[in-house]
């Protein structure tokens, strides 16, 4: 090669060096210059309807004139904690709610008196959802409050008992809120419509109006513990920090989470799919959904949301009931509430994502031990064990889904994002 064309070749070596290396400078890492991640208009309107900071305000539950009380809140966080509200004198609401655990228990099924079918939900907002347990049974949070409470195997309490504990114990702090204490004398030991065979039986002999002021003191012990767990809230996550600071164009505020987490995010409101149902500030439609999870029990079918509609229905402290305080209100979700819907057979609520990594296991029934579990399964889409499947498998078509195909990176990445939606940890 001549001098000339050998100087002009290495000139432009080097220039391509240059530009190469200015380049490689671009993308070396936050600590050279802050990566700026490219959002569509379309995509930034999505990332910002997920912001916590969007939670529209609390929405008042005019079925509980108390909630906002800040002595029912005190009363609420006591009887949380008590373990005499239970058979044994061992369990309390904090026992599967652990406040140390994000509200929940780490187990696959709750542990109470006896083991559960399901998983221990966390409480954290609940009040923003107009029902309540995996398979919404209950359509308010103090009737939700109810619930375990006379069940065998979570509080297995009945209910003269614990009106006998509320008003040994609590009385001063209970006539304070709600009037007088109903009177005790004459009460059986134990009754209880849902409790053992004696307990329904001697339940059945109490005349009817004792029967309803047992019922009253019942469902106010559930408002003053509502009053309490409305106070549980979700902190904001490095994901909320890195969604503000896209909306405002703030690249160095961008790099609170990885290329590999902003991948992954990329995943969850694109090819994941997984937005179409974990959406809005909590991070859940609050719709019941059957995603062929398997079964915990194959010689127990769990039917989910199909068996609950006609408790919710029946419940005598649903929204129109009357011990309801305000039982003229509008009941638009039980007005409405589909009664016939097959796609609820084995459908089960959609849990907010929300300080997910602390949580295993996963699902309704704790069938995944970790988040990689979890994406497994929505990669492999299997038929349901019961009702039928939302996913799609590959070669179906639906009008709004179309099957979940991701590459193992992109699995990796959409684990990576989901363990960023816990609480910012303290400086």
């Amino acid at each position: 090669m001549r001098p000339r064309l050998r100087a002009a070749a290495g000139a432009a070596l080097a220039l391509a060096a240059g530009v190469l290396g200015l380049v490689a400078a671009a993308w070396s890492g936050p600590a050279d210059m802050p990566r700026h991640d490219a959002w569509t208009a379309a995509e930034k309107a999505t990332l910002a309807s997920m912001q916590l900071s969007r939670l529209a305000e609390l929405p008042a539950a005019p079925s509980n004139a108390v909630e906002a009380r800040a002595e029912a809140v005190a009363l609420g966080r006591r009887l949380f904690s008590d373990t005499r509200l239970s058979g044994n004198g061992q369990v309390a609401c904090a026992t599967c709610h652990d406040p140390q655990r994000e509200f929940q228990d780490g187990r696959p099924v709750g542990q109470g008196v006896a083991t559960g079918r399901r998983r221990t939900m966390p409480i954290a907002a609940a009040g923003h959802g107009p029902w309540l347990f995996w398979d919404g049974r209950k359509d308010s949070l103090w009737s939700q409050a109810l619930g375990p409470l006379e069940d065998a195997a979570e509080h297995g309490a009945n209910r003269v008992q614990l009106v006998r504990l509320l008003g040994t114990h609590y009385r001063a702090e209970y006539e304070a809120l709600f009037g007088p204490f109903p009177s005790l004398q004459d009460l059986p030991v134990r009754a209880s419509p849902l409790g053992s065979r004696a307990e329904r039986e001697a339940w059945a002999a109490m005349p009817p109006a004792q029967r309803e002021s047992v019922n009253r003191a019942f469902a106010n012990l559930g408002k003053a513990i509502a009053a309490y767990e409305r106070t549980v809230r979700y902190e904001e996550s490095r994901f909320d920090r890195y969604v503000a600071a896209v909306l405002r164009g703030d690249a160095a505020g961008q790099q609170v989470l990885s290329a590999q987490e902003v991948a992954g995010l990329r995943v969850f409101i694109g090819p994941g799919q997984c937005a179409t149902c974990h959406n809005g500030p909590l991070l859940t439609d609050q719709h019941f959904h059957n995603t062929g999870v398997p079964l915990r029990e194959p010689s127990r079918p769990d039917r989910g949301r199909t068996q609950a509609v006609a408790a919710v229905l029946a419940d005598e402290f649903n929204c129109r009931g009357i011990y309801s305080d305000d039982p003229r209100a509008s009941c638009a979700e039980l007005d409405f509430l589909a009664t016939d819907d097959p796609a609820m057979e084995g459908a089960f609520k959609t849990p907010s994502l929300r300080h997910l990594a602390g949580r295993a296991p996963y699902m309704h029934a704790g069938q995944f031990g970790t988040l990689e579990e979890v994406v497994a399964h929505y990669r492999r889409a299997p038929p349901a064990a019961t009702g039928r499947s939302e996913l799609l498998q590959s070669g179906s078509a639906h009008g709004v889904r179309i099957p979940i195909r991701l590459a193992d990176a992109q699995a990796r990445d959409l684990v990576a994002f989901l363990r960023s939606l816990g609480p910012v940890p303290a400086p």
